[in-house]
């Protein structure tokens, strides 16, 4: 990474206390820290969905093919500045750092995946992890290539304030790479009730939007060339692997049952949301997007 931004992130806030909007970034960071074991055992470091091309990849492979397509999407090559906006526990940001030499500047708001990514994941000279939000990330105008979110919008209550952000602090020329749980268009009653909003407060998720909703806010940001794949049938696998290491968990391992049989963890109840998010891919009611914009050159 250059001194020079380097330095200026440096100067800026460590940590906003609050979002833009009503919901608080207590509940979206509890949940990742209280879950913190879990995710690792049933999803692995990347904590996102996995991309099944043929059929035959593991897991592991799946999971990192979605990388793989967000690099090619973004263009990720040697020295490419790459802000990686909800990075998690920093799996991503090791691939690009060290696969294809980019310069990752990442951001999670919860403590213990900051942790993690900077004991684990960090690669000297080209990552740094910020605890951040990103409605106040206090990033310096026009300081990247690339603007990649995995899974990070489910958790953003104002998208066209999502990516304002990311077109603002992109250079002429940058791109943005996005994928995101989305439901279909125009989800029933009962799909709305017992599934999408279900799913969004068990998993502290802003909502489950359809594509026109993040395509209206990419082009109101000022972004050209957008356009967005529908990969549902390429990650729904996804869930029934969580499902069964979940299943397997509670059968073999006593920190499982302590765990989602005690009061005390109200998220908990994420373990039902497992299987919600499995039928409703199943049922068509949930999609994936994988989105891909320019800012023009000016």
């Amino acid at each position: 990474m250059t001194d020079s931004l380097q330095r200026k992130i440096d100067a800026a806030p460590a940590q906003a206390v609050s979002s833009a909007s009503g919901m608080t970034l207590g509940g979206v960071a509890s949940h990742y820290d209280d879950l913190d074991k879990f995710y690792r055992e049933i999803w692995g470091e990347h904590v996102h969905h996995g991309v099944w091309h043929t059929g035959k990849e593991s897991d592991i492979e799946a999971a990192e093919n979605l990388v793989t397509m967000v690099a090619d999407a973004g263009q990720i090559g040697q020295g490419t500045r790459v802000c990686d906006i909800g990075c998690g526990y920093g799996a991503t940001a090791k691939i690009l750092a060290e696969r294809r030499g980019a310069e990752v500047t990442g951001m999670t708001i919860s403590e213990v995946q900051l942790s993690y990514a900077q004991e684990f994941n960090a690669v000297p000279g080209k990552t740094t992890f910020l605890l951040r939000d990103w409605y106040a990330n206090q990033l310096p105008d026009e300081s990247f290539d690339v603007v990649i979110s995995i899974e990070s919008l489910e958790h953003m209550p104002d998208l066209p304030k999502f990516f304002a952000e990311a077109n603002r602090v992109l250079r002429p020329g940058g791109r943005l790479v996005a994928s995101a749980w989305m439901s279909c268009e125009n989800p029933g009653a009962m799909s709305r009730r017992f599934l999408i909003d279900a799913i969004s407060r068990e998993a502290q998720l802003a909502g489950i939007r359809p594509a026109s909703e993040f395509m209206a806010a990419i082009k109101l940001a000022n972004f050209s060339n957008a356009s967005m794949d529908d990969l549902a049938k390429k990650v729904k696998r996804t869930w029934p692997l969580c499902a069964w290491r979940t299943i397997k968990g509670l059968l073999t391992k006593a920190h499982y049952r302590r765990f989602i049989f005690s009061s005390k963890n109200p998220n908990r109840i994420f373990a039902l949301t497992l299987f919600r998010i499995w039928l409703a891919y199943n049922l068509g009611v949930m999609r994936y997007g994988f989105f891909t914009a320019e800012k023009p050159r000016q």
